[in-house]
Formats: C-alpha cells, structure tokens, sequence
C-alpha cells in the first residue's frame, strides 16, 4: 500500500531531525531527461534550510563531472561532482583505497572510464568490448 501524505507536524519534525538527504537519481530525480515533478521545489527547500544533499546512482553510464552536466542541464546548477556518488566512481574509489596500481580491464561503461582516469588507474576495454564473446 502507498504511504499517505503526511502531516505538517510530521513534517516539521522530520526536516528538524535530519541534516543529510539522500536521493537516487533515476526515478526520484528524473525520468530520462525530465525532472520529476515538485522535486526542483523540494531540493530548493531543503537547501534554504540548510540541509546537506547527496545524490546516488549505480547506473555507471556516466561519470560525476558527466552527472553534474545533467544536473546542470536539468536546471540544478548548484549540485557539484562532490554531491554525486555513482557506482563508477565508488569503484574507482575502492580501487584507489585499496592501493591498486596495475592496470585493470573493464567491460562496462565511460563512466567508469572517466573515474578510472581521475584517480590515475589505468585500463583497457570499455564501451567497444561490451557483449564482445570469446572463442
């Protein structure tokens, strides 16, 4: 069943017992290339209330500087690449805290491409290797 709305009280005690919002993106913040409607207006008060924002994603088609461009795009110019985790850079991440440093394979996405670059790792592969099939 869909939670009901709910009211001013419960409202205003929740945006008093919370400092951080997370968000994902696809579905909750747009649709394709469409923001979802009222979130422009939920982000805007959030923020004039000081709450800090993060926005999510595992879909790894992209990068955070390619994320914020969308965000930009999308009319939300303030969000930057430090408010946006995305699996591909998660995976950077780990693989940079983890020491890495040889060169890795990837079959997946520019995204990940992108965040592979920004913490220095090497790599081979990529989009052009994807559904690539092995004798």
């Amino acid at each position: 069943a869909q939670p009901g709305p709910i009211t001013e009280a419960q409202r205003s005690a929740l945006l008093s017992s919370v400092d951080l919002f997370v968000f994902d993106c696809d579905g909750v913040i747009w649709r394709g290339d469409t923001l979802i409607e009222g979130i422009k207006e939920t982000l805007d008060l959030l923020r004039r209330l000081g709450k800090r924002l993060v926005f999510v994603t595992n879909n790894s088609t992209r990068s955070r500087k390619q994320y914020a461009a969308k965000f930009r795009k999308l009319g939300l110019d303030w969000v930057t690449e430090e408010n946006i985790f995305a699996s591909s850079f998660a995976a950077a991440a780990y693989l940079k805290a983890q020491g890495f440093n040889k060169k890795a394979y990837v079959i997946g996405e520019d995204g990940i491409l992108g965040e592979l670059e920004t913490v220095g790792i090497q790599y081979l592969g990529g989009p052009a290797d994807a559904g690539r099939v092995g004798d």
